[in-house]
């Protein structure tokens, strides 16, 4: 993939992204007008909590496009992996609203708990509830479908969350007509069930963004597959250490450790590490920035036993996840390799039990144990 079609692949992204969103905006308006006119009309707590909500996403809408044009912003000098991760910043904003929406929403409600006040309902406002209701369906599964396709963490927040209004619609409507056929107000416990569904949802949203403004473990199934692809060369006996880095929705980059023939020239690992770096970024779109080599002893019989034995030393601990990258050198009397740990021990103290175990089986080796955690 060139850069040229990343290029185009981003500029088509951004463009779903906005047209979703303004489909969002304006369906959001007009349904927030028609809800606030009929909650006045009829003194409905809960059909004006509705039309703040539809309120609050058309917000939403309005910051994922402002998000998706910043974050297709090219490098530059300043910020030379580009702005992607602005995304991630928008997905916060859009969670914020939605959880303060949830609490005004719940204020509302138990204040109309308090002091009750008879809604009253006509087969109009009946009507536009329920076309509000088909409208939020179409529109939350349009904007999630889009979200999911081009990988925009604020507009699945967006459609999932228009997917939601629809059921709490549902229940509005459901408690108008309870009211109308058995004078049974149900209106602000209605409210304060909507208010703690909003707050959960922008909880879960802030959440998730969090996550991805932190980093996360990598996608089990991509980190499998980049792995996959560089032990289908030939002279690869292994890729450990990968380590992904999101910079925005599809700016991955990642540093990987290969296990090498300790035969091979600088030359054949340089055109050997260029074949791997271009073939994983055709196949999966990820810029490896850096691929870091361990050699194997290819033709020492004494050094493969002690690296078995070492082995079975080192895997004979639960914490001890992995072995990989060992190396020794049976002149010098030097030997390394690198252990992943679980996060069930400090990584000082699992170094020092593994160096007092194999030093005190091979007291005049030098030993450099690297530990590595369990990404």
């Amino acid at each position: 993939m060139s850069n040229e079609n990343m290029e185009l692949l981003s500029a088509k992204r951004e463009k779903a992204i906005v047209k979703a969103s303004v489909i969002g905006v304006i369906t959001n308006v007009f349904l927030a007008a028609f809800k606030a006119a009929v909650g006045l009309i009829s003194n409905s707590i809960a059909v004006t909590l509705d039309a703040v909500n539809n309120l609050s996403d058309a917000l939403s809408s309005i910051i994922t496009i402002i998000g998706a044009k910043l974050g297709a912003k090219q490098p530059n000098k300043k910020h030379p992996l580009g702005y992607g991760r602005i995304e991630y910043l928008s997905s916060m904003l859009v969670a914020a609203i939605v959880l303060y929406a949830g609490i005004t929403s719940m204020v509302e409600s138990v204040k109309k708990i308090i002091t009750p006040e008879a809604a009253d309902y006509s087969i109009v406002s009946l009507i536009i509830i329920a076309v509000a209701i088909v409208a939020k369906l179409v529109l939350g599964q349009y904007v999630k479908r889009q979200g999911e396709k081009h990988n925009s963490g604020a507009l699945v927040a967006s459609g999932s969350d228009a997917l939601f209004d629809a059921i709490l619609s549902a229940s509005v409507l459901l408690s108008a007509i309870i009211y109308l056929i058995w004078h049974i107000s149900l209106e602000a416990y209605v409210g304060v069930v909507i208010s703690i569904i909003i707050i959960k949802a922008g909880l879960e949203m802030m959440s998730e963004t969090l996550n991805d403004i932190l980093g996360k473990r990598g996608d089990k199934e991509e980190v499998s597959e980049i792995k996959r692809l560089i032990c289908e060369e030939a002279e690869v006996r292994g890729a450990y250490d990968l380590i992904m880095y999101n910079y925005g929705p599809n700016k991955n980059y990642a540093s990987v450790h290969i296990e090498l023939p300790d035969t091979m020239t600088v030359d054949e690992v340089d055109r050997l590490t260029r074949r791997i770096q271009m073939k994983v970024y055709h196949k999966s779109g990820v810029i490896l920035t850096g691929i870091g080599v361990y050699s194997y002893n290819t033709s020492c019989d004494e050094a493969a036993k002690i690296r078995n034995s070492v082995q079975e030393t080192v895997l004979s601990h639960d914490w001890a996840l992995q072995m990989h990258g060992f190396y020794a050198d049976i002149e010098s009397k030097n030997m390394r390799f690198d252990v992943v740990l679980s996060f069930d021990i400090d990584r000082n103290e699992a170094t020092n039990i593994l160096t007092k175990e194999i030093q005190g089986k091979y007291p005049d080796y030098t030993l450099q144990i690297v530990p590595d955690i369990d990404a």
